[in-house]
Protein backbone atom coordinates (compact mmCIF):
# COMPACT_ATOMS: atom_id res chain seq x y z
CA UNK A 1 0.00 0.00 0.00
CA UNK A 2 1.48 3.53 -0.74
CA UNK A 3 0.77 6.16 1.33
CA UNK A 4 0.05 9.50 0.11
CA UNK A 5 3.14 11.29 1.60
CA UNK A 6 5.40 8.83 -0.70
CA UNK A 7 2.98 9.84 -3.33
CA UNK A 8 3.38 13.11 -3.12
CA UNK A 9 7.16 12.44 -2.94
CA UNK A 10 7.48 10.53 -6.16
CA UNK A 11 5.56 12.96 -7.45
CA UNK A 12 8.05 15.89 -6.50
CA UNK A 13 11.01 13.81 -7.69
CA UNK A 14 9.70 13.32 -11.31
CA UNK A 15 9.25 17.20 -12.03
CA UNK A 16 12.61 18.38 -13.56
CA UNK A 17 15.20 20.64 -12.42
CA UNK A 18 15.38 24.08 -14.01
CA UNK A 19 19.80 23.73 -13.05
CA UNK A 20 20.34 19.97 -14.13
CA UNK A 21 19.43 18.49 -16.98
CA UNK A 22 18.41 14.51 -16.66
CA UNK A 23 21.36 12.18 -17.73
CA UNK A 24 18.91 10.76 -20.78
CA UNK A 25 18.07 14.27 -22.06
CA UNK A 26 19.93 16.77 -24.67
CA UNK A 27 19.93 20.40 -23.43
CA UNK A 28 17.18 21.29 -26.48
CA UNK A 29 14.99 18.44 -25.36
CA UNK A 30 15.23 19.68 -21.75
CA UNK A 31 14.48 23.23 -21.95
CA UNK A 32 11.77 22.01 -24.27
CA UNK A 33 10.32 19.65 -21.29
CA UNK A 34 11.27 22.25 -18.53
CA UNK A 35 8.90 24.75 -20.90
CA UNK A 36 5.93 22.22 -21.08
CA UNK A 37 6.08 21.24 -16.85
CA UNK A 38 6.03 25.03 -16.47
CA UNK A 39 3.29 25.83 -19.21
CA UNK A 40 1.05 23.29 -17.93
CA UNK A 41 1.06 24.76 -14.28
CA UNK A 42 0.11 28.16 -15.08
CA UNK A 43 -2.82 29.56 -14.82
CA UNK A 44 -3.16 31.18 -18.22
CA UNK A 45 -6.41 32.66 -19.58
CA UNK A 46 -7.15 30.85 -23.26
CA UNK A 47 -9.46 32.40 -26.29
CA UNK A 48 -9.79 30.71 -29.66
CA UNK A 49 -9.66 33.96 -31.90
CA UNK A 50 -10.60 31.56 -34.76
CA UNK A 51 -13.49 29.03 -36.26
CA UNK A 52 -11.72 26.02 -35.64
CA UNK A 53 -11.58 23.98 -32.29
CA UNK A 54 -7.45 22.31 -32.32
CA UNK A 55 -6.11 24.07 -35.57
CA UNK A 56 -6.96 27.82 -34.75
CA UNK A 57 -5.41 30.82 -33.45
CA UNK A 58 -5.51 31.74 -29.82
CA UNK A 59 -4.54 34.48 -27.38
CA UNK A 60 -2.94 32.91 -24.03
CA UNK A 61 -2.93 35.94 -21.58
CA UNK A 62 -1.11 36.32 -17.94
CA UNK A 63 -3.48 37.13 -15.61
CA UNK A 64 -0.19 38.66 -13.35
CA UNK A 65 1.87 40.71 -15.87
CA UNK A 66 -1.49 41.60 -18.28
CA UNK A 67 0.53 40.26 -21.37
CA UNK A 68 -1.29 38.20 -24.18
CA UNK A 69 -0.07 36.35 -27.18
CA UNK A 70 -1.10 35.07 -30.00
CA UNK A 71 -0.23 31.21 -30.51
CA UNK A 72 -0.73 29.51 -33.69
CA UNK A 73 -2.06 25.46 -32.95
CA UNK A 74 -1.02 23.44 -36.21
CA UNK A 75 0.16 20.12 -34.67
CA UNK A 76 2.10 18.66 -31.83
CA UNK A 77 5.95 18.40 -32.69
CA UNK A 78 8.51 21.54 -32.10
CA UNK A 79 8.55 23.48 -34.78
CA UNK A 80 4.53 23.16 -36.14
CA UNK A 81 3.24 25.41 -33.97
CA UNK A 82 4.11 29.41 -33.66
CA UNK A 83 3.82 32.21 -30.99
CA UNK A 84 4.96 35.43 -31.37
CA UNK A 85 6.63 35.95 -27.47
CA UNK A 86 10.55 37.34 -27.40
CA UNK A 87 11.04 33.34 -25.92
CA UNK A 88 9.50 31.72 -29.04
CA UNK A 89 11.17 34.22 -31.39
CA UNK A 90 15.08 33.06 -29.88
CA UNK A 91 15.21 30.29 -28.33
CA UNK A 92 15.12 27.79 -31.66
CA UNK A 93 13.68 25.33 -29.63
CA UNK A 94 10.56 25.48 -31.39
CA UNK A 95 8.24 26.14 -28.49
CA UNK A 96 7.45 28.09 -25.93
CA UNK A 97 5.71 27.54 -22.26
CA UNK A 98 1.95 29.32 -24.04
CA UNK A 99 2.32 27.31 -26.58
CA UNK A 100 2.93 24.04 -24.17
CA UNK A 101 -0.01 25.65 -22.04
CA UNK A 102 -1.91 25.70 -25.14
CA UNK A 103 -1.82 22.08 -26.45
CA UNK A 104 -2.07 20.78 -22.77
CA UNK A 105 -5.37 22.49 -22.68
CA UNK A 106 -6.16 21.18 -26.13
CA UNK A 107 -5.36 17.72 -25.39
CA UNK A 108 -7.77 17.48 -22.44
CA UNK A 109 -10.47 18.03 -24.74
CA UNK A 110 -12.80 15.31 -26.48
CA UNK A 111 -11.69 13.88 -30.13
CA UNK A 112 -8.46 15.91 -29.71
CA UNK A 113 -5.93 12.92 -30.26
CA UNK A 114 -7.91 11.73 -33.11
CA UNK A 115 -7.74 15.55 -34.80
CA UNK A 116 -4.12 15.68 -34.04
CA UNK A 117 -3.73 12.39 -35.63
CA UNK A 118 -5.11 13.13 -38.82
CA UNK A 119 -3.38 16.58 -38.93
CA UNK A 120 -3.91 20.31 -39.95
CA UNK A 121 -5.78 19.98 -43.27
CA UNK A 122 -6.76 23.53 -44.57
CA UNK A 123 -8.07 24.71 -47.73
CA UNK A 124 -5.11 27.35 -48.33
CA UNK A 125 -1.63 26.98 -48.28
CA UNK A 126 1.13 28.50 -45.70
CA UNK A 127 4.53 29.87 -45.78
CA UNK A 128 5.86 29.21 -42.46
CA UNK A 129 8.94 29.46 -39.80
CA UNK A 130 10.49 26.28 -38.64
CA UNK A 131 12.69 27.53 -34.98
CA UNK A 132 13.87 24.83 -33.92
CA UNK A 133 17.82 24.42 -34.31
CA UNK A 134 17.89 27.34 -36.34
CA UNK A 135 15.25 29.17 -38.26
CA UNK A 136 13.69 27.86 -41.91
CA UNK A 137 10.97 28.53 -44.36
CA UNK A 138 8.94 25.87 -44.87
CA UNK A 139 5.92 25.61 -47.42
CA UNK A 140 2.75 23.34 -46.14
CA UNK A 141 0.08 22.32 -49.11
CA UNK A 142 -3.60 23.28 -48.56
CA UNK A 143 -6.00 20.83 -49.23
CA UNK A 144 -7.38 22.72 -52.07
CA UNK A 145 -3.64 23.74 -53.68
CA UNK A 146 -3.73 23.38 -57.40
CA UNK A 147 -1.52 21.01 -59.21
CA UNK A 148 0.72 23.95 -60.85
CA UNK A 149 1.44 25.54 -57.49
CA UNK A 150 1.84 21.99 -56.24
CA UNK A 151 4.44 21.32 -59.15
CA UNK A 152 6.24 24.32 -58.38
CA UNK A 153 6.24 23.97 -54.61
CA UNK A 154 8.04 20.81 -55.27
CA UNK A 155 11.08 22.72 -57.68
CA UNK A 156 11.52 25.27 -54.88
CA UNK A 157 10.92 22.85 -51.38
CA UNK A 158 12.93 19.99 -50.19
CA UNK A 159 10.26 17.23 -49.37
CA UNK A 160 12.78 15.16 -47.95
CA UNK A 161 12.69 18.05 -45.42
CA UNK A 162 9.14 18.96 -44.89
CA UNK A 163 9.32 21.21 -47.29
CA UNK A 164 11.74 23.23 -46.29
CA UNK A 165 13.42 26.49 -48.30
CA UNK A 166 17.01 25.95 -49.06
CA UNK A 167 19.45 28.59 -48.60
CA UNK A 168 20.37 29.30 -51.98
CA UNK A 169 16.59 29.34 -53.27
CA UNK A 170 15.39 32.74 -51.86
CA UNK A 171 15.53 34.82 -54.70
CA UNK A 172 13.06 32.28 -56.62
CA UNK A 173 11.11 32.52 -53.72
CA UNK A 174 9.00 35.72 -55.65
CA UNK A 175 8.36 33.77 -58.94
CA UNK A 176 6.66 31.10 -56.48
CA UNK A 177 4.38 33.47 -54.64
CA UNK A 178 3.81 35.15 -58.70
CA UNK A 179 2.53 31.69 -59.57
CA UNK A 180 0.35 31.02 -56.61
CA UNK A 181 -1.16 34.34 -57.31
CA UNK A 182 -1.94 33.81 -60.97
CA UNK A 183 -3.42 30.78 -60.02
CA UNK A 184 -6.16 32.35 -57.52
CA UNK A 185 -5.02 29.99 -54.53
CA UNK A 186 -4.60 30.98 -51.12
CA UNK A 187 -1.62 31.20 -49.67
CA UNK A 188 -0.49 32.77 -45.75
CA UNK A 189 2.29 33.45 -44.30
CA UNK A 190 3.15 35.11 -40.59
CA UNK A 191 5.01 38.06 -39.98
CA UNK A 192 7.66 36.22 -38.52
CA UNK A 193 8.13 34.22 -42.18
CA UNK A 194 7.42 37.48 -43.75
CA UNK A 195 10.17 39.29 -41.50
CA UNK A 196 12.69 36.55 -42.13
CA UNK A 197 12.28 36.45 -46.02
CA UNK A 198 12.63 39.92 -45.86
CA UNK A 199 15.57 39.91 -43.64
CA UNK A 200 17.38 37.73 -46.38
CA UNK A 201 16.43 39.31 -49.44
CA UNK A 202 18.16 42.26 -47.48
CA UNK A 203 21.11 40.52 -46.94
CA UNK A 204 21.25 39.11 -50.20
CA UNK A 205 20.75 42.97 -51.85
CA UNK A 206 23.92 44.26 -49.43
CA UNK A 207 26.06 41.57 -50.82
CA UNK A 208 25.35 42.11 -54.29
CA UNK A 209 26.24 46.18 -53.68
CA UNK A 210 29.10 45.20 -50.94
CA UNK A 211 30.67 42.60 -53.93
CA UNK A 212 30.25 45.64 -56.29
CA UNK A 213 31.59 48.20 -54.80
CA UNK A 214 34.00 46.83 -52.98
CA UNK A 215 35.17 43.56 -54.85
CA UNK A 216 38.55 43.35 -53.07
CA UNK A 217 37.52 43.79 -49.71
CA UNK A 218 38.92 45.09 -47.07
CA UNK A 219 41.95 45.91 -49.42
CA UNK A 220 39.20 47.86 -51.71
CA UNK A 221 41.61 51.01 -52.88
CA UNK A 222 38.40 53.27 -52.27
CA UNK A 223 37.84 51.95 -48.65
CA UNK A 224 41.01 53.94 -48.11
CA UNK A 225 39.26 57.07 -48.41
CA UNK A 226 36.26 56.13 -46.91
CA UNK A 227 36.98 58.36 -43.75
CA UNK A 228 39.37 61.46 -42.80
CA UNK A 229 41.71 58.92 -41.43
CA UNK A 230 42.79 55.98 -43.00
CA UNK A 231 41.47 52.18 -41.82
CA UNK A 232 44.23 49.24 -40.82
CA UNK A 233 42.94 46.21 -42.94
CA UNK A 234 40.93 44.71 -40.32
CA UNK A 235 39.51 47.68 -39.11
CA UNK A 236 38.30 47.78 -43.29
CA UNK A 237 37.40 44.19 -42.50
CA UNK A 238 35.21 44.79 -39.32
CA UNK A 239 33.55 47.53 -41.33
CA UNK A 240 32.98 45.48 -44.21
CA UNK A 241 31.70 42.23 -41.90
CA UNK A 242 29.42 44.93 -39.98
CA UNK A 243 27.12 46.22 -42.60
CA UNK A 244 27.33 42.51 -44.52
CA UNK A 245 25.75 41.26 -41.79
CA UNK A 246 23.61 44.13 -41.17
CA UNK A 247 24.04 43.40 -37.50
CA UNK A 248 27.42 42.57 -35.30
CA UNK A 249 29.54 42.74 -31.82
CA UNK A 250 32.70 44.19 -32.79
CA UNK A 251 34.75 42.27 -30.19
CA UNK A 252 38.19 43.90 -30.23
CA UNK A 253 40.63 44.61 -27.61
CA UNK A 254 40.53 47.97 -26.32
CA UNK A 255 42.73 50.21 -28.47
CA UNK A 256 42.16 48.73 -31.81
CA UNK A 257 39.69 51.15 -32.95
CA UNK A 258 36.26 49.46 -32.38
CA UNK A 259 35.07 53.49 -32.75
CA UNK A 260 36.51 53.82 -36.16
CA UNK A 261 34.69 50.48 -36.96
CA UNK A 262 31.54 51.66 -36.33
CA UNK A 263 31.87 55.10 -38.14
CA UNK A 264 33.41 53.21 -41.04
CA UNK A 265 30.17 50.64 -41.46
CA UNK A 266 27.94 54.04 -40.65
CA UNK A 267 30.03 55.95 -43.77
CA UNK A 268 29.35 52.84 -45.90
CA UNK A 269 25.59 52.69 -44.97
CA UNK A 270 24.88 56.22 -45.73
CA UNK A 271 26.80 56.77 -48.98
CA UNK A 272 25.64 53.32 -50.69
CA UNK A 273 22.33 52.04 -48.50
CA UNK A 274 20.98 55.60 -48.07
CA UNK A 275 20.49 55.88 -44.36
CA UNK A 276 20.39 59.36 -43.36
CA UNK A 277 20.43 59.22 -39.80
CA UNK A 278 22.96 57.01 -36.92
CA UNK A 279 21.52 56.44 -33.35
CA UNK A 280 24.48 56.02 -31.03
CA UNK A 281 23.52 55.02 -27.80
CA UNK A 282 26.48 55.17 -24.82
CA UNK A 283 26.93 55.69 -21.66
CA UNK A 284 27.24 59.45 -20.46
CA UNK A 285 30.53 59.47 -19.71
CA UNK A 286 31.03 58.94 -23.40
CA UNK A 287 28.81 61.13 -25.44
CA UNK A 288 31.23 63.77 -26.20
CA UNK A 289 33.81 61.34 -27.17
CA UNK A 290 32.08 59.88 -29.29
CA UNK A 291 30.51 63.06 -30.86
CA UNK A 292 34.05 64.41 -31.57
CA UNK A 293 35.43 61.10 -33.05
CA UNK A 294 32.58 61.34 -35.51
CA UNK A 295 33.44 64.67 -36.47
CA UNK A 296 37.03 64.07 -36.51
CA UNK A 297 36.71 60.43 -38.42
CA UNK A 298 34.02 61.62 -40.90
CA UNK A 299 33.07 65.35 -41.12
CA UNK A 300 29.70 65.01 -39.88
CA UNK A 301 27.95 66.70 -37.67
CA UNK A 302 26.15 64.73 -34.61
CA UNK A 303 23.73 66.28 -31.84
CA UNK A 304 24.11 64.93 -28.27
CA UNK A 305 20.42 63.96 -26.66
CA UNK A 306 20.84 63.63 -22.74
CA UNK A 307 17.55 63.57 -20.61
CA UNK A 308 18.30 63.85 -16.56
CA UNK A 309 16.87 61.18 -14.50
CA UNK A 310 13.55 62.63 -13.38
CA UNK A 311 12.65 63.38 -9.73
CA UNK A 312 10.20 61.83 -7.51
CA UNK A 313 10.76 59.08 -6.12
CA UNK A 314 11.49 55.05 -6.69
CA UNK A 315 8.79 53.97 -8.35
CA UNK A 316 10.01 56.74 -11.22
CA UNK A 317 11.52 54.86 -14.43
CA UNK A 318 14.60 56.25 -15.54
CA UNK A 319 15.33 57.62 -18.94
CA UNK A 320 18.32 56.43 -20.80
CA UNK A 321 20.61 58.70 -21.93
CA UNK A 322 21.40 58.61 -25.57
CA UNK A 323 23.65 60.53 -28.35
CA UNK A 324 22.09 60.61 -31.35
CA UNK A 325 24.35 61.62 -33.98
CA UNK A 326 22.92 63.06 -37.44
CA UNK A 327 25.14 62.13 -40.38
CA UNK A 328 24.76 63.66 -43.54
CA UNK A 329 26.44 63.22 -46.85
Amino acid sequence: MTSKHSSTKSRRSSKLSRIHAPDHMSPADWQRALRRQFGQEQAFSLENLGTETYFSEFRVGNPESNFSYRVSIRGTCPGDNFCDCPDYATNELGTCKHIEFTLSRLLRKRGAKAAFARGYQPAFSELYLRNEGGRAVHFRAGADCPAKVAKAAAALFDESRRWHLPEDRFEDLGRFLSRVAKAGHELRAHDDALDFIAGRNDAARRARMLDGQFPQGGATPSLKRLLKVPLYPYQAEGALFAVRAGRALIGDEMGLGKTVQAVAAAEILIRHFGVSKVLVICPTSLKYQWQSEITRFSGHASRVVAAALPRGGANMRPRISTRSPTMRS
